[in-house]
């Protein structure tokens, strides 16, 4: 063990966080589950340039790393042990020196349907107008609906929703389990299945970063490792990466994994061309992450070869 970090039972493991509602509930939740194992833990709450950013969508300002990067920087400089991210923020390449320890269980994957007047998507009049800054959900959105207005909605969940009570939207389109954890579940009207609108890589996972070499830490989170949910989102992040590992990327994937046969679905369509998606699947049994990875790998291709790029 480095000399230089002493065992999580003789200091704080503190972990880094962003300051938004969502951010600060993850954060918490793992910090009660570390405590009920004997460690004392910290939060180090920070803002970062996404949280700053919000009058342009992501894609165009270096997208959802931009959540991730100051976190990182409390990791390398010692100010913190542990960063606790929304899998579906977190780049598809780990810069170098940082590694993901640790993938916990997962909430719900899919999107939630948030609207005071209309109960489903099918129920909106046509040309009303939604909001989400994902392209994914954009490119889905087209798919399903290509009469409806689709408008941009940046903010924590909280501003996206004043924004939705303020009139400027018919709908919006939000992680469930963001909401979920809020206890603003009253909020969904709707649950998407994933034949309907496939989630994001990674969505609804939690996931824990650390710097290089802290055995200590992996050790100490061990018991929050959920490995059904690691595998699926290790295939879904393997497709991502393979076709070019952006998170601002107009590309779905989702797996569940049933005994050791892990079923991975993706998606992809052009946010600026036309409105029908390019799909791919596939079924294999699966071991470890290196052969979840494998299966994401493969389903990339299969989109190429349907037309994605």
């Amino acid at each position: 063990m480095n000399a230089s970090h002493p065992s999580p039972s003789q200091r704080p493991i503190v972990i880094a966080t962003r300051e938004s509602r969502l951010a600060m509930w993850q954060a918490e939740h793992v910090q009660s589950i570390l405590q009920s194992h004997g460690h004392r833990v910290q939060l180090l709450g920070m803002t970062t340039q996404g949280d700053q950013i919000l009058d342009r969508s992501l894609s165009k300002v270096g997208g959802k790393g931009l959540f991730v990067k100051e976190l990182e920087v409390a990791l390398s400089e010692g100010r913190a042990d542990i960063a606790v991210h929304s899998l579906k923020d977190v780049p598809m390449d780990m810069p170098e020196g940082f590694e993901l320890a640790c993938v916990m269980a997962r909430e719900d994957p899919r999107d939630a349907w948030v609207s005071a007047e209309y109960a489903t998507l099918m129920d909106l009049p046509q040309g009303a107008v939604v909001g989400t800054s994902s392209l994914r959900r954009t490119v889905l959105l087209r798919a399903l609906r290509p009469d409806l207005k689709i408008e941009p909605l940046r903010g924590n969940l909280d501003t996206r929703l004043r924004k939705l009570d303020e009139g400027h939207y018919a709908g919006i389109i939000l992680a469930a389990a963001g909401l979920k954890r809020l206890g603003l579940s009253s909020r969904i009207r709707h649950i998407f299945e994933t034949d309907q609108m496939l989630p994001a890589a990674g969505q609804g996972a939690l996931g824990i970063e650390i710097c290089t070499g802290r055995s200590d830490l992996v050790s100490a989170l061990a018991p929050l490792v959920h490995n059904t949910s690691w595998l699926a989102v290790a295939a879904e992040r393997a497709v991502s990466r393979s076709m070019g590992g952006s998170c601002s990327m107009p590309l779905a994937a989702h797996a569940t994994l049933a005994g050791n046969v892990l079923s991975l679905r993706a998606a992809w369509g052009d946010p600026e061309g036309p409105t029908q998606l390019v799909t791919a699947q596939v079924s294999a049994s699966v071991d470890g992450l290196q052969e979840a990875e494998v299966l994401g790998q493969q389903v990339a291709e299969d989109l190429r070869r349907g037309g994605a790029r």
